[in-house]
């Protein structure tokens, strides 16, 4: 436990009043673990006329892949390449193959388990982690991931966003919260970890619907949720409406306060994998501030500290 709290967070042995991604694995494995993210450019049934055109209003040419592979080199050489770099910063660890752009079940199920398999035999890998559309997920599609979880720690990844089916349709999800509920519950039943994306800052939505679809998500028995902040990007629809002024962004006390709130209706065993999000510098619209992603994370630690609070200090009804 850390001593420095006032009310001591039992999953923390430094600073924070979170659970901690890097806090699991590194407590799971030993040792530092790092995801290398891939790009094998399968398409998206909202950008194919399957269920809609044009994809998510605020979703990138590269389909939330800005920092994975490229997608014209096979999986072993994105991996090498990516690795690589993030020696650099970690000279040792482990990996996990990390399937990011796209919606990476939306594809043949035989082609799938290729791939998968093939990321597992890679060097020094503590797991894999497949994010995808939870309306990509079909009863053969999780049997097979079950099989996978059966062999290494898997994570697969859902983009929920928003529990509010108002916001999903003015963003083009093509996609409600019943969609995601139904996918979610083929990988829940065959007990396979599962983590939630969810977005602040879009468009229509206030505080407490915010906080609406963190309690919501806490309630699930999700493994780990990512908490993305809405990034502005070039090219996208999104930056139409905005450049229109149809909306903002957040300001970064807003967001801030925001992500404390709901990490104090999360509960304290969620593993918390992200507390912002990443936007590529020379894409990024707004908000500017985001770009200061360790500045960001330093004030939601000091927040939480004015708080005197934690993960979970709600959703518990108690304080450690």
């Amino acid at each position: 436990m850390n001593s420095k709290f006032d009310n001591p967070f039992p999953y923390s042995d430094d600073n924070k009043r979170y659970h901690t991604y890097n806090y699991y694995l590194r407590h799971k494995f030993g040792k530092k673990v790092y995801k290398v993210p891939l790009n094998i450019d399968l398409g998206c049934p909202n950008r194919d006329g399957t269920k809609g055109t044009g994809g998510c209003l605020f979703c990138s040419a590269k389909k939330s892949g800005d920092f994975a592979g490229d997608p014209r080199d096979d999986i072993l050489t994105q991996y090498g390449e990516i690795r690589e770099k993030m020696r650099k910063k970690w000279s040792e660890g482990l990996c996990i193959p990390y399937f990011q752009a796209g919606s990476n079940t939306y594809g043949d199920t035989e082609t799938l388990r290729k791939m998968f398999y093939t990321a597992l035999s890679f060097e020094n890998t503590a797991g894999l982690s497949i994010a995808t559309r939870a309306d990509c997920i079909d009863e053969k599609k999780a049997d097979l991931l079950k099989e996978l979880s059966e062999k290494t720690f898997l994570t697969v990844e859902l983009g929920v966003q928003t529990v509010h089916d108002e916001t999903a349709l003015k963003m083009n999800r093509c996609h409600t919260f019943a969609d995601f509920m139904k996918g979610y519950e083929l990988l829940r039943e065959r007990g396979i970890n599962v983590c939630a994306h969810i977005i602040d800052g879009l468009p229509g939505e206030d505080r407490e619907m915010m906080i609406e679809t963190a309690k919501v998500m806490g309630s699930l028995g999700l493994h780990s949720i990512k908490i993305h902040l809405l990034h502005v990007l070039k090219g996208t629809a999104l930056a139409e409406m905005y450049l229109r002024g149809e909306f903002r962004s957040l300001e970064m006390d807003e967001y801030v306060n925001i992500v404390c709130d709901q990490l104090e209706v999360l509960p304290p065993e969620t593993v918390i994998q992200r507390v912002t999000g990443d936007g590529a510098r020379s894409e990024l619209i707004a908000p500017l501030w985001s770009l200061k992603k360790l500045s960001v994370m330093n004030e939601i630690d000091k927040e939480l500290g004015r708080r005197n609070s934690h993960q979970g200090f709600f959703n518990s009804g108690r304080s450690f």
